[in-house]
């Protein structure tokens, strides 16, 4: 989620947020409840949870809270298309922040960690913003053409 893209987020049901991206047409699925899948594949298993401010939570989001996701168990691949390798044993870990600055404009703030011990001394972090639209109408879903 690090290519200029749109996102669209809903509930699936009652446990489960989907995000979907415009660039590649992927769907990642966050269960707040039993894990979706076993994993082994490109989206692993993402648990998804919520902290507050005031309980040890970072709290930037909506009423203080950030949306806090856990991914483990996916294929192992790059962290660029030409840059370092991470196993299936590496951890990602995405806090989604929603921020409203003064003029009123929204974004989305994704701040990413992947830990692989494999592959890592330490932490790789990542930071990636995306802007509100009033509506749908950029949505165009595009294959990914990466190899």
């Amino acid at each position: 989620m690090r290519v200029p893209e749109r996102l669209r987020i809903a509930w699936q049901d009652d446990q489960t947020l989907k995000v979907e991206t415009d660039a590649g047409m992927q769907t990642r699925l966050f269960s707040f409840g039993a894990p979706l899948s076993q994993g082994g594949d490109w989206q692993g298993v993402s648990q998804a949870s919520w902290e507050f401010a005031g309980r040890g939570g970072r709290g930037r989001g909506p009423l203080g809270g950030t949306l806090k996701v856990v991914t483990t168990k996916f294929k192992p691949g790059y962290l660029r298309k030409n840059g370092v390798p991470y196993s299936a044993n590496a951890v990602v870990s995405e806090y989604y922040d929603r921020i409203t600055e003064p003029d009123g404009e929204t974004y989305l703030v994704i701040t990413t960690t992947v830990e692989d011990p494999a592959y890592l001394t330490q932490p790789y972090m990542t930071s990636t913003s995306f802007r509100k639209q009033a509506d749908g109408s950029g949505w165009n879903p595009a294959p990914c053409t990466t190899k």
